[in-house]
């Protein structure tokens, strides 16, 4: 006699198809979106229990999408403080060490006959922006110049108060120094007045601001200058000072 074949299980749906919300064991509609309720026929000895169906969660972007925002908005902000030429920008810039003026000289002298004059700077690693600005005048330094016994004869002479000033790279200097051409960063050229304004180019190096009176044989001269340099460092000072200690401990320098 062949033995009764169990039927398979049936399975009961607990949640909603459509929307997944739970539902009576009894119920023919879903009470949340109206979808009928079709329960296939069961042994109720045999019943398979199936969790309500969930529906995939959307990702909150809210986060990520304020955070780019943010991002967005820093940037923005370091680029206008970095090209602004606005008084706050500028500000800002010399507070954070970024904006650096320095003065190269503020004094008078004398430059003797047939002579020059130089004062060495240097700009740190790391400089943009490199621009060198001020003034001077140069007049006959009488008090040098030997007194000339016709005092008719020197009122009749043009004063000789011509300075030449030069802003010379190192290697140019050199190169200057012992009686050959060169170019130089500025040349302002046989004056007896003028103004300093040129652009030094970035990045560590050494110049020289120079007073030339070599075309003056015999006439020295007293010389007022004023003269700084401008620039922008993206490396802060105390970075340029640990670099320099350790290049100096180590005798890599």
């Amino acid at each position: 006699m062949n033995a009764k074949a169990t039927p398979p299980p049936a399975t009961v749906i607990l949640g909603c198809s459509k929307c997944g919300s739970a539902l009576p064991e009894d119920a023919q509609f879903c009470l949340k979106c109206g979808k009928p309720v079709s329960v296939p026929a069961r042994d109720p000895e045999i019943v398979e229990v199936l969790p309500p169906a969930t529906l995939p969660r959307r990702r909150k972007k809210t986060g990520r999408t304020i955070l780019w925002l943010t991002l967005a908005a820093i940037i923005a902000g370091v680029l206008w403080l970095a090209t602004s030429d606005s008084s706050t920008a500028q500000d800002i810039q010399t507070m954070v060490g970024w904006k650096h003026d320095e003065i190269i000289l503020d004094e008078q002298f004398a430059v003797a006959a047939h002579a020059f004059r130089y004062y060495k700077f240097s700009l740190p690693e790391g400089s943009v922006n490199v621009a060198a600005l001020g003034d001077f005048s140069s007049t006959e330094d009488n008090s040098a110049n030997a007194k000339p016994k016709d005092k008719s004869k020197a009122a009749e002479q043009t004063p000789d108060n011509d300075i030449q000033v030069y802003i010379l790279s190192e290697p140019a200097f050199t190169i200057w120094q012992n009686g050959y051409a060169t170019s130089a960063v500025f040349d302002s050229g046989k004056v007896s007045q003028g103004k300093v304004q040129a652009d030094v180019p970035a990045g560590a190096g050494i110049y020289y601001l120079v007073f030339n009176n070599k075309s003056s044989a015999k006439t020295a001269k007293s010389v007022h200058a004023s003269v700084y340099l401008r620039y922008k460092s993206w490396l802060p000072e105390w970075y340029r000072r640990m670099k320099e200690r350790f290049l100096n401990w180590s005798g890599l320098d």
